[in-house]
Parts: structure tokens; C-alpha cells; sequence
């Protein structure tokens, strides 16, 4: 997943890092006949490009559960799907040395916990979408009137795809890795523009999750001497962080793929109900969708989505020129300057930690490091981060710069999201008054034309409105609830609104104020001493999504559904108001309130906040050592939900920081690690018992409910869950009592798998090689090294699959033989080992490299170095040295200054205590350590 809205931050900040792919497309002759794209052609984009890396996830969950169209009804269809979208995307790069396919496999434990609570909420919401369906069921039934039929209903209401058996270890990722498999034979045997091509498949049985996987394979072929390092890299990928992997292979020509997410605006709206187009979820009927044309072949596919490339090169200049620090004591390295900036991204987000409270990837925070950074960079004697590792004595200045802005990004962003807020309420009042006219009346003192805004002229479909003196009785609302929609049912608050609107300006008004005076006096007093604000809340039941069912809306039916609200005078705006934030960062106390609330802890216990930060910084060495070098530790996780502040990491030179290896989780060890029991379904049947009864001793590992912390967010996706994290020694003594029941099958799906190498035998030179020493009467060893020479710059060992002969037949793996068998296959398959060296990756390039021509103008780097001169001194601007000098600033230890005179609103303890007063000697930064 990476950081969220990195993506959208960056290619709006240097624009000229996106460009549009120029695709050809296969030509429908209107007979029934397509000609198929002819990849072997010069590529339309104007460059060739020697090597793909598929980030095969990001292929697999859109077209398993699509968002624009019905989903694939069986694993089948979802595999040719996997398959047309492959190949458009390999028709797009057409690779001329090598593809690489990388399926996540077994990931380490510190992303566990983010698949555990991305599992966990998927299974929650489609519970909730289940629920609805059910409820459109049970309402459909009562319609005496209906022609549906029960049976029709249930057909098209119909249980969606569970996304969360996209996990290793599931059969469907073994039907998935056996599809591939045949897949890419197939091509091999019969697309000329694979030909040479070579293919490499790390299905889900390899550990790793799927980006780290091809890193790693970059890393090890640039450690070998017969590289080439201008090979030209394309790596395709939905998440925002393998920009930052593509700039941490220091291979100047590199590409990230992806689909313009800027043209989502175009798809076609599906009802989420029945998933078919033509009606949203509000107009539901729960008929089965009308065929178009004898077999619904004119039902048009929706327009393919555009796909952009990220230049990772044209990156590169950008940061070269915002990152240069003049004058420097030390010669300024831009490839080092490059891993301190990727260092710094870790702080505003990524799947191993929560992001610092005071950083939002949507408050520029990347810029405001960079700039601390930047300040600093001469009194830290070098550089952050060194191939990988993150000194941390350096590392402080940057804590140091951050905490003494804390204060002042908390205000500043209290202040601009209640700016916010003030002008939503004031536009909605706006579009009250203006859909009566109102805005014409003299009291405006405006002869102005008005703006114009949305008017509520008509009711939404299904709703009728009635004046506000003749609302139907009890009798009319049965009847009229034969026609009630889902629309009723789960956005009850459009429907408030509208009747809102139905009312006059000053009569909503005065009902609010009533409403609010009625609830002063009667609401009882809460343990904070507010009263409550609602006494329906109290009523219904509670829901994630703040949902009425059906037996409640029957017994609401006196009224037009949301009547009640404005009888009673509850204030429109309470439910969209959301939750208060009870930490207020943007008040005195913060810290005490923050520690109390979201760790329970006592706010006098400084030496806890310390220990937070100590796990925190840990995790930014784990991260940063993941990136560029592999994975240090397949164990190490950071133990807590929220992340400490950057006034709480103390002392970081003085601590030492090492991890071990440890042993990587089998596939199953990973689902009942990461599945809800709602997932049982993709877990072998002899676990189910530990997830469902009363009295297995894992039963808490899996709760049904739990709660969503919005953390000051306002939408529930932001929200943390907080789950409890997994004890593995517990879950494995757990599972080691069923472990002995599991099938022949289930033990080889728990098994660890091996990378595969595929290729044609129009491979000749490599295809013979392998063919000689694995198959003729003079075989060789079982495992061999490959000649770079003769597999045209392949670095690795490859090693003879058990039972594998080649020159047979290749069949299709799945049922309904939706693609064919062939009967000679000329493809060839054996296993493959990346090339092991006792070199760790080294952050520069390498010698020969030819850089692509420059990207940018005076324009663009003049505009650039006037926005970096401003940029990141928004919270208060950067407090200047000997009493208005504009020379560099040190925020670290030994020369920053206070915000506030010196004060902080964090409460318990003040800034200095922390080792961030003036002057306190420390004398962090000294020294030269490359």
C-alpha cells in the first residue's frame, strides 16, 4: 500500500514525472474477427525497454472484484481476465529480455498486522453489504404487488467473491499460480514476441511480498560484474512505494506503470446491490439484469482505463535540484541526498508503522522534513542514511527540527479544517435558502445574481414528498412502503436532507434552536458532564455505517423516513459532525491526553513515551534496511497501534540497534494470522475450531467485533482497528494440536516454494544449454550456474523441477477449457535461484551508465528552486539565528531554538526536559562518518 496519496502528491509537486502511454490496440474487424497487437513491431512509445516486473497483486484484486463492472462469476473467469489484462500490459512495455512475474507470497510479521487489519475490515464491510442485500430481500418479499419472484431475487442478491482468499497458502492461489504457469507456456509457444523472451514466475508459495521480491532480483543481477547498467527497468504496481524502491535501485532507467487513477471519474456507476449498470442502489428491484442481444453480446465492455508511466529518472532531477544544499563541508552526493529523502517518506507513511500524528502527506510534510533536513545537513558531518543503515545520531536532528514545530502544525491544521468545516455549513445553508428562492429577499442586502447551487426542485427517485402540514398517516406510509427502496434503508440521511429542504429557511432554524433547548433540559448528563445529543442514537442499534434495518424503518412508518429529526429539532449537521476528538492535539495538554487515551497508560510515565519512540525508531531502521537491502528480520513488528510524537525520540545515538533473521511463517501460520473467522472458508477445515469455539485458546485472536479509532480522521477507511496483535508462540502451540489432522494436499500447499524460469526454444543458445546438461544422455548436476553469455545477461542458478520432462503436451489447468491445450509444448521450465554475493546493494551508480537526456528546462528549475526556498516553513516559519541572519538553521540538539517562548502545549513535561532546550551540549552532528 505504501503512503497514502504519495501518488497524487508527487505527481502534482513535479508534474513532468507523468507522461501518457501510447498503446496500439488489437482491431476488431466486426465480423467476429480481432488482430491481435503485433508486439514485435518498434515500441509506439518511442523507447525499447529490456526488462517487466509484474507487481501481480495489483492485476489480481481489480479483475477478481472489479469496481466497473460485474464481478467474473468463477475462478475461471477470473483467470482469463488476469490473463487479458496481463497481456495488455506486457502488449504496452514488450519487454525484449525478460518478465518477471512476483505474486505475494508469505510476507514478515510487521506487515502481518496491516494485512490483519485490512482483512478484517473487508470481512466486516461485506458482512454489512450481505446485510443490506438481505434487507432489499426481505422488504422485495413483502411487496405484495411484486412480480419478483424469490428465486430471482436470491439469484442476483448473490453472495461477492471473498478478496481475502487473495492470501497464500488459499486454493485460490494455487489454481492462480497453476494459471499463470500455463499461461505463460502458452505465450511462449505461440506469441512470435516472446520468443526470447524469458520468464521468471515467484508464485505464492515464495516468500515475500511481491515488490520486495523483484528488488531483490534487481539487487542481486547489479551485484553481478557482467550487469549492464543501462538496462532499461519497468516495473507495474498500484502501490505509491515502489517510486521509493525504484529510486533505491539506483538504476537511472527506471519506470513505474500503473493506471491513471485521474481518469476513475469516466467508469460507469455499478448498484452495489445487484452489481449491474442502468440503476444505482437506491432504485434496486432485484431483477435479473436484461440480456442485450440473444446472449448479451451487445452489451458493451466499459472503455479501458488509460495507464501513465512515472518516470523514475526524470524524478531524480527534480530531487537533484531540491535537494542540493550549497556550501556543504563534505562533497555533496546525490545518491546519498536520494536515500535520505526516501528515509524521510517513512515518516509521513508505510505498512510497518503509523505515521507521525504531526506528518500528513497532505500538509506537505514531506516538505517540511526537507527542509529540516536541508538546514541541517551541514552541521551533521554527513549524510542520514548509509547503503541501507540510518545513523542516528544524525537521524535526531531531524526529531529534534520536527518536535519544535509539532505545536504549531496541530494548530494550523485545527484552524484549517474548522475554515473547512465553516464553509461547508455555510454553502449547505446557501442551498437550503437558494432552493426556496430565499436568496432574492432584501434582508441579503445583495442585488447580486446568486450563485448558482444545487436546488432540491425534485424528490430522489422512490420518495415523495409531502407538506410539512400534511404528512401521511400510518395507514398511507404501509402502503406506501411496498415501494420502499434500499435507498431507505441505508441512506437514510439524503433522505432527512431532502425533507430538510422541503421546509422553509427559518422554520429549520427555528427547529434546530427548539431542538437544542429541548435536549439542554432534558438529555441526562454523560460521565464528561455533556449531555447527550440524541435519543434516537440511543434507540437504534449499533452500525459501523450508521445504518437503519427494516423492522426498524416499519416501526417508523407513522412519518416520512426521517420526519422525526425535524419534529424533535435535531440539528441537521450532528451526524455529519461526527465523533469529538477527545485528544484535541491542537490544545494544552496533548501529550497527556494522548498517552492516557491511546495507550492507557499514565501521563506522568515519560519513561513509556520513550520506549514507544525507542520500538518506533526501530521500525524506521527495519523499513529503511528492507528497501535496500531485504528483509532483516522476518519476526520483528511494532508492538502498538499509534505512533509516538517527535518530541519523544530522546537519545537516539545511544542506542544500538540489531536484528536476527528469524524463521519465516509457513502459508497457514500467515491465514489464521491475518484471516477473520468469517474467512475460515480459504483455511484448512481442522483450524476452523480455533477461530469459532468458546473454548479454543486463540478465541480472542479472532473477535467478531472491534472497534474503529478514527484518530481524528473523519472517514472510517482512515481509522485505525484496533485488533489484537497476534501472539505467535501461542498460535503456533495452538495450531501444532491440529496440525497432525491436515490432508496430503493441505501439506503441500503449506509448503515453500521455488522461483520458476521459463523460456521458447527460439531461446536457442540458452534453451540447448539447459536442455544438454538437465536432458541428454550426458546430463550434468541437477543445479548449474547460468553464462551470463549465453542467456543474454541472466545472472542465477537453475536447478530440474521433479517429474518435470519436456517436449510434452501443455494443458490448460482449469475446467471448462476456456483456452486450449497444445500439443507440442516448446516451452521449457525450470527452477530458478537469484545469484547469491557477499555485496550488499551500494547506493550509486554504476560505472558505464549513460543517463537519459535532461527532462527539464529553465523554467521548470527556476520554478522548482523558488518553491523549495519557501516550501516546509509553513508552522510558524524557521526561527533565524542571531536575531534576523539568514544563515543555515540547526534544529539539532546544540544550536535549535523554542517555538512558543519556549513553551509547549503537550503537557507532563516541558520541551528542555527532552533534551531539545537551547544549549543543552549534547553535541549531536559532530564528527565525520561518511
Amino acid at each position: 500500500m505504501g503512503i497514502p496519496a504519495a501518488f497524487r502528491w508527487l505527481s502534482t509537486k513535479y508534474p513532468k514525472i507523468i507522461s501518457p502511454v501510447v498503446e496500439d490496440l488489437p482491431v476488431d474487424m466486426g465480423n467476429g474477427n480481432v488482430i491481435p497487437v503485433d508486439a514485435t513491431r518498434p515500441n509506439p512509445n518511442g523507447e525499447e525497454f529490456d526488462n517487466l516486473y509484474l507487481d501481480m497483486n495489483g492485476i489480481v484484486h481489480p479483475c477478481s472484484h472489479p469496481e466497473d463492472r460485474p464481478p467474473p462469476k468463477d475462478e475461471e473467469e477470473m483467470m482469463v481476465e488476469i490473463f487479458k489484462y496481463t497481456d495488455r500490459v506486457v502488449n504496452m512495455v514488450r519487454p525484449r529480455k525478460l518478465l518477471m512475474i512476483a505474486v505475494d507470497g508469505v510476507a514478515p510479521r510487521a506487515k502481518m498486522n496491516q494485512q490483519r487489519s485490512r482483512r478484517f475490515r473487508a470481512a466486516q464491510e461485506a458482512k454489512e453489504k450481505e446485510d443490506d442485500k438481505q434487507e432489499l430481500l426481505k422488504m422485495l418479499q413483502k411487496d405484495k404487488n411484486s412480480t419478483i419472484q424469490p428465486e430471482s431475487v436470491e439469484t442476483v442478491v448473490q453472495k461477492a467473491f471473498d478478496s481475502n482468499s487473495i492470501t497464500p497458502g488459499t486454493p485460490f492461489m494455487d489454481i492462480l499460480a497453476a494459471s499463470l504457469r500455463y499461461w505463460c507456456s502458452y505465450k511462449l509457444n505461440t506469441d512470435p514476441a516472446w520468443a526470447k523472451m524469458k520468464v521468471i514466475i515467484s508464485d505464492a508459495t515464495v516468500p515475500g511480498e511481491g515488490e520486495h521480491k523483484i528488488m531483490e532480483f534487481v539487487r542481486s543481477q547489479r551485484n553481478s560484474p557482467e550487469h549492464d547498467p543501462n538496462t532499461r527497468h519497468v516495473i507495474y504496481g498500484l502501490d505509491a512505494d515502489l517510486i521509493m524502491l525504484g529510486l533505491a535501485t539506483h538504476e537511472p532507467h527506471f519506470r513505474v506503470l500503473r493506471e491513471d487513477v485521474f481518469a476513475q471519474d469516466n467508469k460507469p456507476r455499478l448498484c452495489r446491490i445487484c452489481n449491474q449498470k442502468g440503476h444505482e442502489a437506491r432504485n434496486c428491484t432485484g431483477e435479473a439484469k436484461k440480456m442485450d442481444g440473444e446472449f448479451d453480446e451487445k452489451d458493451k465492455p466499459p472503455p479501458l482505463k488509460p495507464f501513465i508511466w512515472l518516470h523514475v529518472s526524470i524524478l531524480r532531477e527534480y530531487l537533484a535540484i531540491e535537494l542540493n544544499v550549497p556550501g556543504l563541508p563534505f562533497a555533496f552526493n546525490l545518491e546519498r541526498a536520494l536515500d535520505d529523502w526516501v528515509f524521510m517518506c517513512f515518516f509521513v507513511g508505510n505498512d510497518f508503522l503509523p505515521h507521525l500524528p504531526a506528518l500528513e502527506i497532505r500538509e506537505n510534510g514531506i516538505d517540511t522534513l526537507t527542509t529540516i533536513w536541508k538546514d541541517n545537513l551541514p552541521h551533521m558531518g554527513g549524510y542520514v542514511t548509509k547503503d541501507g543503515h540510518v545513523d542516528l545520531e544524525r537521524a535526531q536532528y531531524i526529531m529534534a527540527g520536527l518536535a519544535k514545530q509539532e505545536d504549531a502544525i496541530f494548530r494550523r491544521r485545527k484552524e484549517t479544517e474548522d475554515r473547512r468545516e465553516a464553509g461547508f455549513k455555510r454553502r449547505r445553508l446557501q442551498q437550503q435558502g437558494n432552493g426556496r428562492g430565499d436568496q432574492d429577499s432584501p434582508r441579503f442586502g445583495n442585488n447580486r445574481a446568486p450563485k448558482k447551487t444545487q436546488e432540491y426542485t425534485q424528490p430522489p427517485p422512490g420518495l415523495e414528498l409531502h407538506p410539512i402540514t400534511n404528512f401521511p398517516s400510518k395507514r398511507d406510509a404501509r402502503a406506501a412502503q411496498a415501494v420502499i427502496t434500499h435507498d431507505m434503508v441505508v441512506n437514510r440521511r439524503a433522505v432527512e436532507q431532502a425533507n430538510t429542504a422541503n421546509k422553509s429557511a427559518a422554520s429549520v432554524l427555528k427547529g434546530q434552536i427548539q431542538g437544542l433547548m429541548s435536549q439542554a433540559s432534558q438529555a441526562p448528563a454523560t460521565p464528561n458532564g455533556k449531555a447527550e445529543t440524541s435519543t434516537e442514537a440511543k434507540s437504534s442499534p449499533p452500525s459501523a455505517l450508521g445504518k437503519r434495518k427494516a423492522d426498524l424503518i416499519e416501526e417508523d412508518s407513522a412519518s416520512t423516513p426521517g420526519a422525526n429529526a425535524l419534529e424533535t429539532g435535531t440539528p441537521a449537521a450532528t451526524e455529519e459532525d461526527g465523533p469529538v476528538d477527545t485528544v484535541r492535539l491542537w490544545e494544552e495538554g496533548y501529550a497527556d491526553r494522548y498517552y492516557e487515551q491511546k495507550f492507557h497508560v499514565d501521563s506522568k510515565d515519560i519513561g513509556f513515551r520513550h520506549k514507544v519512540a525507542r520500538a518506533y525508531v526501530e521500525g524506521l531502521a527495519w523499513v529503511l534496511m528492507y528497501y535496500f537491502q531485504g528483509c532483516p528480520s522476518w519476526e520483528w513488528y511494532y508492538p502498538y497501534h499509534y505512533a509516538p510524537f517527535a518530541a519523544d525520540f530522546v537519545d537516539l545515538g545511544k542506542m544500538k540497534i540489531s536484528f536476527e533473521h528469524g524463521r519465516i511463517s509457513r502459508p497457514f501460520e500467515q491465514l489464521m494470522s491475518v484471516l477473520p473467522a468469517a474467512s475460515r472458508a480459504s483455511i484448512p477445515e481442522v483450524f476452523h475450531d480455533l477461530m469459532t469455539n468458546k473454548d479454543s485458546e486463540i478465541l480472542d485472536f479472532y473477535p467478531e467485533d472491534f472497534d474503529i479509532d478514527l484518530n481524528g480522521k473523519k472517514m472510517a477507511w482512515q481509522g485505525v482497528a484496533l485488533l489484537p496483535f497476534i501472539d505467535m508462540p501461542r498460535l503456533l502451540a495452538a495450531m501444532e494440536t491440529k496440525s497432525h489432522l491436515l490432508s496430503a494436499e493441505d501439506r503441500i500447499r503449506n509448503g515453500l516454494g521455488k522461483d520458476v524460469l521459463l523460456l521458447s526454444d527460439s531461446h536457442p543458445t540458452l534453451y540447448d544449454e539447459i536442455t544438454s546438461r538437465f536432458y541428454s544422455k550426458k546430463q550434468g548436476p541437477p543445479k548449474w550456474k547460468l553464462d551470463p553469455l549465453k542467456s543474454d545477461g541472466l545472472n542465477g542458478q537453475v536447478e530440474t523441477i521433479e517429474g518435470y520432462h519436456p517436449h510434452g503436451s501443455l494443458t490448460y489447468p482449469l475446467t471448462r477449457a476456456a483456452m486450449p491445450d497444445v500439443e507440442y509444448d516448446r516451452s521449457l521450465s525450470v527452477h530458478f535461484e537469484f545469484p547469491s554475493s557477499s555485496h550488499t546493494h551500494k547506493s550509486m551508480l554504476l560505472r558505464g551508465v549513460k543517463p537519459p537526456p535532461p527532462a527539464l528546462d529553465r523554467h521548470d528549475i527556476e520554478d522548482l528552486k523558488g518553491k523549495s526556498q519557501r516550501g516546509g516553513r509553513s508552522y510558524g516559519g524557521v526561527p533565524l539565528r542571531g536575531g534576523g541572519g539568514r544563515g543555515r538553521i540547526n534544529y539539532g540538539p546544540d544550536g535549535g531554538q523554542s517555538y512558543n517562548n519556549g513553551q509547549s502545549n503537550r503537557g507532563g513535561y516541558q520541551q528542555p526536559q527532552q533534551g531539545y532546550g537551547n544549549g543543552n551540549g549534547n553535541g549531536y552532528g559532530n564528527g565525520n562518518r561518511g
